[in-house]
């Protein structure tokens, strides 16, 4: 039953992840296990229903991220930063990729073209994981006299669309269609798209929360109703022009900030508590999507593969970095910052399997063993690095820490 099956998500996520964070793990491990344990892998207690609509589910979980992501990001402090966070949207991704395209047919033996796809799936990094602790980060002050959280934020949401670009080409052309030079327009193009669409949006908004008073409550539902409606929205102009729904989604929230700001805090804290439980949903149902059989038969040389994708990414980002006031403490959190991948990876990893690809299998491993090894790795850096390499602008935070 679907209820039930809601019940125990929620229930043995929120056990599983506080176990896992006394043993000082991050909690997003807990609910990743959670959804193996319950999956249709495991004990196989999750209805089939709720694993049919288990995409629908993640993509609401991502909009309430972004939403709150966008409510927290200041444009005039990333105006500050400027080239660095145009270089970190392509750079870390291109350079991985290059790396998984020279050492993935090595260890597994696969054409140049399927590991460029196996490298489209992992390149791009968790919004999921990286948005939430980078608006924590602004609220406690930290970073954000050199703008580094407004900076990952920002490249990290722009990093998946060109990721997922890539991937589109390379499994049209891995199918066996023609590889089209054009698609990679489509990419500037969407985010542009994307950034004009939340704009006018997110003027039209203001001037009618200005006008028109409404409880908070209201409020939220009314952008998470915009917000789902321009993920749909995606789809239905694919055929006519690239428009990227996340971009405008992030767009309208900056933009609240920027014209609204005290409402945009509220807002943003009225997200932050339905955070909570989209969390659980998202990482129970990616963990339900492991098929542990697969994990375990490549476990090794999937590993290897993702350190020596990691070790491409860091320098990636490094590259990004050069020439601009941050010291070697905040580069090396920047570089830990930009290592978590989950949400991505759950959503494209099993395509080429479902399509029939001869590589589909060991695309779906290196997916899972990278959400494994990276979302609690990624996470558990940031959460337990950040006090230590940047600086404080919160005097009551820093006394806290």
């Amino acid at each position: 039953m679907l209820l039930t099956s809601l019940a125990l998500i929620f229930l043995v996520g929120l056990v599983l992840s506080s176990m896992v964070k006394k043993l000082k793990l991050p909690d997003l491990l807990g609910m990743l296990l959670t959804g193996m344990l319950l999956g249709p892998y495991a004990l196989n207690l999750l209805d089939p229903n709720i694993l049919l609509i288990s995409p629908d589910l993640r993509t609401m979980a991502l909009v309430i991220i972004l939403l709150r992501a966008g409510l927290s990001l200041d444009l005039e402090s990333l105006k500050k930063v400027g080239r660095p966070a145009l270089l970190m949207c392509f750079i870390p991704a291109t350079l991985e990729l290059i790396g998984i395209l020279l050492f993935a047919p090595l260890i597994f033996h696969i054409s140049f073209l399927e590991a460029a796809l196996l490298g489209t799936v992992l390149a791009a990094v968790s919004p999921a994981v990286i948005v939430p602790r980078m608006v924590k980060l602004i609220e406690e002050g930290y970073g954000t006299d050199k703008s580094i959280p407004q900076l990952i934020m920002a490249s990290a949401s722009v990093d998946d669309i060109f990721v997922i670009v890539l991937f589109t080409s390379f499994t049209a052309l891995a199918d066996g269609g023609h590889f089209n030079g054009l698609s990679f327009l489509s990419i500037p193009i969407s985010i542009l798209t994307g950034i004009i669409i939340g704009i006018i949006l997110g003027i039209g908004l203001t001037a009618y929360f200005k006008r028109v008073h409404l409880r908070d409550s209201i409020k939220v539902i009314i952008l998470l109703s915009i917000a789902f409606l321009l993920v749909g929205l995606e789809d239905q102009l694919e055929a006519i022009i690239p428009f990227s729904g996340l971009i405008a989604i992030m767009s309208l929230g900056a933009l609240l900030y920027r014209e609204y700001g005290p409402l945009a805090q509220r807002l943003s804290l009225k997200f932050s508590k339905l955070w909570i439980a989209a969390q659980l949903l998202l990482f129970v149902l990616v963990g339900a999507t492991v098929d542990l059989s697969y994990a375990l038969k490549a476990i090794l040389p999937s590993f290897i593969l993702i350190v020596i994708a990691l070790i491409f990414r860091a320098s990636g980002v490094w590259i990004s970095l050069l020439g601009t006031p941050l010291n070697p403490k905040e580069r090396l959190f920047c570089i830990l910052a930009y290592m978590p991948k989950a949400t991505v990876q759950a959503a494209i990893g099993g395509i080429p399997l479902s399509m029939g690809l001869a590589c589909g299998p060991i695309v779906l491993t290196v997916s899972v063993v990278a959400i494994l090894v990276t979302a609690p790795l990624g996470a558990f850096c940031i959460d337990s690095a950040y006090n230590k390499l940047l600086s404080c602008n919160n005097k009551e935070a820093k006394q806290f820490h």
